[in-house]
């Protein structure tokens, strides 16, 4: 601002006072621009335009289908119809697991038998069924029936256990639980404390002493029902078409809700921003009941044509014998998961394969290089992108070690911003009107979007519980009187506009590829505890992805029976969310509003040098946690110690 003024004002003395020609003019103007630091903005120009030309190329032809697909009323089935009729016999899934291949004609037809059973059974366009089950074929042909029929799937993690998952099937309003037989002992657990009115349907092996009473085999069922197509829903591109389920500051899982346009929306952003081809073969081992393995994947499928290769689970071993047997052009990941690739020993397969493009997120800097030369992959497609966040990232040109960018020459463009924020509190720091202060290059800040709820790429859809909705907006962002999305995630921007993820706030981190929700381990801790005060939080382990748990516990006594302790977690918490660091003290400090001070509980860690409270790590060979001394801190510190 305070550069253009000075501009204008050598412009208008230049010419009304000095009565310069023009040229000298110009001149004058460009050595004062230049003067002032313009040399940088020409710079940062020619180095970004080609970048920023295209993600506005991309940005536009995603929000004119958007818009075209508004006013049709299109929906995702609407679109997978179309897909079908362009070629109906090209395979569309593969299930690794039994070798089965479907074409779209066959995943089509499974998907209306789906509707036509639901229909028949009473289930119609606005009610609700959860789908607990690993991944396989049947998982997509299921949620996508229910889409033909309007019928929201709540689609359930299959790590949750007891009251999590009694939770997720009691806030959905499920009239009708699908589940795998393979998750019939989970299922079981809480069988007597669901509403008697929830139909219960079992796909898979079927043994009908090991699953609870009323439960009916779906398989015979769906092959029975007729194969048509049922009548159009009265839903449109910006209704509901499922929830996913995901760990925040609340404690228990939230469902967050996918519209239609949701799901087009993310999954084109990556088809048409990564240059995929409708000709690639994806290989998909990440969890259907996330976006990741559901919306990025299965997405590319459904709406571009795509085959993909599902897995039931990720095999380090497997991985690359995988992409070779099915010929898969195109990997996801996270980050963990690139990890223990690297951690493989070399072997031929791992250069032999055809895949030309790493698709996913979490990918450190630190590994990025030597995971793209290795695997001699030519593409590492990084992107950021909550479920039910408005402002996706994509690294479309391969920038190392970012997970997007955002112009600077034309911010407003993509309505993005990182906001300062204070470290301690994680509280948006304002300037005197109100207003979040922007961050400057270089400085870390959360990275908040502005929510237009009549765009479908700027609106927030949020979560089934409202209350949760209030907390992940925010007012007088952007401006006075505007409303942003917090995505909880701390970034920072370089002088080119690259986005690199730097931390999690609140209390929230990721461990083993899931979010870990600080609030629902405490309870559940200090509920094994005998209500012992219990702090939960993630620490930093040198050469591993994300944060590991660790447990502050206000343990007077000094002691306790830690073998026992651990027998219980196997059976209240899901693998990722055990700690594995265990720190007992004398007592937790809090704050005048009784919330526990972690600060310093993060920035002092598992060191036994640092700690003389007594430490504890779970070892994973053992199955208990063990004494942590500085021996076994000298291993974890090296990669020596398995996680």
């Amino acid at each position: 601002m305070l550069l253009g003024a000075s501009l204008l004002g050598v412009l208008l003395f230049s010419k009304l006072v000095l009565k310069l020609p023009w040229t000298q003019v110009g001149f004058s103007l460009l050595l004062l621009y230049l003067g002032s630091g313009g040399w940088r903005f020409i710079r940062i120009f020619i180095k970004t335009i080609r970048r920023d030309v295209f993600g506005g190329m991309v940005l536009l032809k995603v929000k004119v289908k958007v818009r075209r697909y508004l006013r049709q009323r299109r929906t995702v089935p609407i679109l997978f119809a179309s897909t079908v009729q362009r070629h109906p016999d090209k395979t569309a899934l593969i299930f690794e697991g039994t070798d089965t291949h479907w074409t779209f004609r066959q995943l089509d037809d499974y998907s209306n038998s789906v509707a036509n059973f639901l229909q028949a059974r009473g289930l119609a366009s606005g009610d609700v069924a959860a789908l607990f089950m690993e991944n396989r074929n049947e998982f997509v042909g299921l949620w996508l029936g229910m889409a033909k029929l309007g019928v929201e799937a709540a689609l359930i993690n299959t790590n949750l256990r007891r009251d999590a998952l009694r939770h997720c099937l009691t806030t959905s309003r499920a009239r009708a639980l699908i589940f795998g037989s393979e998750m019939t002992p989970a299922v079981f657990e809480i069988h007597a404390s669901l509403d008697p009115s929830l139909s219960l349907f079992c796909s898979g092996p079927w043994e009908p002493s090991s699953v609870p009473a009323s439960t009916e085999h779906l398989d015979p069922l769906l092959e029975d029902a007729p194969k048509h197509l049922p009548g159009r829903p009265d839903k449109g591109f910006t209704d509901k078409l499922f929830y996913i389920y995901t760990s925040g500051t609340t404690g228990l899982p939230k469902a967050a809700i996918v519209v239609h346009s949701r799901y087009y929306r993310m999954a084109s952003l990556v088809y048409y921003g990564f240059r995929m081809r409708p000709s690639d073969i994806i290989y998909d081992c990440l969890p259907l009941y996330h976006s990741a393995g559901n919306i990025v994947g299965i997405g590319q499928c459904l709406l571009h044509g795509m085959t993909v290769v599902i897995r039931k689970k990720f095999s380090a071993s497997r991985f690359w014998d995988d992409c070779i047997k099915y010929n898969c052009t195109i990997v996801q990941y996270i980050g963990e998961l690139c990890r223990y690739l690297l951690n493989q020993p070399p072997r031929e397969a791992e250069t032999r394969h055809q895949v030309r493009m790493a698709l996913g997120n979490g990918l450190r800097q630190s590994i990025w290089t030597e995971f793209s030369s290795r695997f001699n992959i030519p593409q590492v497609a990084e992107f950021y992108g909550a479920t039910e966040c408005n402002c996706s990232l994509g690294n479309f040109d391969g920038q190392v070690g970012a997970c997007g960018f955002n112009s600077r020459i034309l911010s407003s463009v993509y309505p993005i911003r990182l906001v300062r924020v204070n470290e301690d509190t994680m509280e948006l720091i304002r300037g005197p009107n109100g207003v979040c202060l922007p961050c400057q290059p270089g400085e870390p800040g959360q990275l908040v979007g502005r929510i237009i709820q009549q765009d479908p790429l700027r609106r927030f859809d949020g979560y089934l519980n409202q209350g949760a909705n209030n907390k992940k907006i925010a007012k007088d962002v952007f401006k006075q009187g505007d409303q942003a999305y917090l995505t909880g995630d701390v970034l920072v921007m370089d002088e080119l506009g690259y986005l690199y993820f730097r931390d999690r706030t609140g209390d929230t981190f990721r461990w083993k590829g899931e979010n870990v929700s600080t609030t629902e381990v405490e309870g559940i801790l200090s509920r094994l505890l005998d209500m012992a005060d219990v702090a939960v939080y993630g620490v930093e382990v040198p050469g591993t992805e994300g944060r590991a748990g660790m447990a502050a516990v206000a343990n007077p006594a000094g002691s306790c029976d830690l073998e026992h302790f651990a027998q219980l977690l196997e059976k209240e918490l899901p693998l990722y969310a055990r700690p594995i660091f265990l720190r007992l003290l004398p007592e937790l400090h809090k704050t005048g509003t009784f919330k526990f001070q972690k600060t310093e509980l993060r920035k002092e860690g598992f060191d036994p040098a640092v700690v003389k409270d007594p430490l504890f790590y779970l070892d994973a060979r053992k199955g208990r946690y063990v004494r942590l001394d500085q021996e076994a801190y000298t291993r974890i510190q090296a990669g020596e110690e398995k996680l």
